[in-house]
């Protein structure tokens, strides 16, 4: 007797809970000055921790993409759970940056790689009638996370200090993972939702690429730097949001915890909103709008002094960030099938490592020497009208390379 296939709609809603709890990860510019403050370490110092976790999730969520076919979403997600909800609780124990490294950088960013593959691999392949709706939807919640987090955690540094912050916020990830975790599991074999027929496709769709032949192909490479471009823009802005709102605005602490909870809105909303769009108006000219956008954001963000003007640019910024990840993994899928798109996409978010190095280092050291924001931000400004290039050349592989 087959099993019941389980209502698609209700995994969906657990990979949103899945992604709130490891998009908290963006609330991390609300610890950087009661860091820096407790134990006098330096602003690049402090934001090294969230470079170390960006740059470890691309190759984890390679390796969970290819755990996965291995063994089941549910045992990867378990894994994430374990390693992310511990890692951030054992950064309540701090007393030296290497250990803040360790705990909250690299088990933290492991385990937020392992988890993030899960529900975007899984659920496109539920909803093959819906593939940009819903990959944008998958990730939402992941740019939501800080929304939920950040004014809770700006709360608990001010009663319980910052360590024992990282205490309670480990143990409430590690319970909302694996709750969420239970419910992820692949669709069975031949599954088509009811009344839904695949278009007519050519070789290259109906038969998928494999990872290595993905990688023949230099379409893998050019979305590789569409998704490291936009998130460099973006990543720089999350990594000192709270700290650049105080400085070029004026506000207090308290309100600029409330704007980082703000932004990430639009960070969710983008992810849904682009993800959606693109299924309408195509997934390059998205990528082109969201280039073009930025490059005139970040060129007005210096001289943004009110708070209103500079949330609104900030904001914009972020639903641009959000949209870059909303949209790839469908414009992955379109392009290379999706039977192996938790490989082929998730080695692709090496290109989330590499910006969640780049952007946080240029903008953290720039700030640093030169005393302002302002130089960094009329480079990312530079770099994006740079990047609009590349969406005007980029075009579907030919189906000859799609197997090994």
């Amino acid at each position: 007797m087959s099993q019941p296939i389980p209502n698609r709609w209700i995994i969906a809603a657990a990979g949103v809970v899945m992604q709130i709890a490891l998009g908290a990860i963006y609330a991390w510019s609300v610890f950087r000055t009661p860091l820096v403050e407790q134990f006098g370490w330096t602003i690049s110092q402090v934001t090294f921790t969230f470079t170390i976790a960006i740059f470890v999730v691309g190759f984890a969520t390679f390796g969970g993409g290819i755990w996965m076919r291995r063994s089941s979403p549910r045992v990867v997600a378990l894994a994430a759970g374990a390693l992310y909800g511990l890692g951030i609780f054992l950064a309540s124990f701090t007393s030296s940056l290497g250990w803040l490294y360790f705990s909250y950088g690299l088990l933290g960013g492991i385990g937020l790689g392992l988890g993030y593959i899960v529900p975007v691999a899984t659920l496109v392949k539920w909803f093959p009638d819906k593939r940009g709706m819903i990959t944008g939807l998958a990730v939402a919640g992941f740019g939501a996370g800080a929304l939920i987090t950040a004014p809770i955690a700006t709360r608990l540094i001010e009663t319980v200090g910052v360590l024992s912050t990282f205490a309670w916020l480990g143990i409430a990830y590690l319970v909302m993972i694996v709750a969420a975790a239970l419910f992820m599991q692949d669709p069975p074999a031949g599954y088509k939702p009811a009344g839904w027929e695949p278009a007519a496709a050519g070789g290259r769709q109906a038969s998928g690429y494999t990872l290595q032949g993905a990688l023949r192909s230099w379409q893998w490479y050019g979305l590789w730097m569409l998704l490291f471009l936009n998130t460099t823009a973006g990543i720089a802005i999350i990594s000192q949001a709270a700290p650049m709102t105080q400085e070029i605005t004026g506000a207090t602490a308290a309100v600029a915890a409330a704007t980082v909870g703000l932004i990430s809105i639009a960070n969710g909303v983008g992810r849904l909103f682009w993800a959606w769009l693109s299924d309408f108006i195509g997934r390059r000219i998205v990528f082109l709008t969201m280039f073009l956008l930025q490059a005139l954001v970040f060129w007005l963000l210096p001289s943004a002094g009110a708070l209103f003007a500079f949330s609104v640019l900030a904001l914009i910024i972020l639903l641009c960030y959000g949209g870059g990840f909303g949209t790839m993994p469908a414009f992955a899928a379109d392009y290379f099938g999706t039977e192996h798109v938790g490989s082929i996409y998730g080695l692709m978010l090496t290109a989330w490592s590499a910006a969640g190095v780049l952007g946080p280092t240029l903008i953290a050291t720039l700030r640093e020497s030169t005393g302002s924001y302002n130089q960094a931000l009329y480079i990312i400004a530079g770099l994006m009208l740079v990047s609009a290039v590349i969406p005007l050349i980029v075009r579907p592989p030919a189906a000859e390379a799609a197997t090994s």
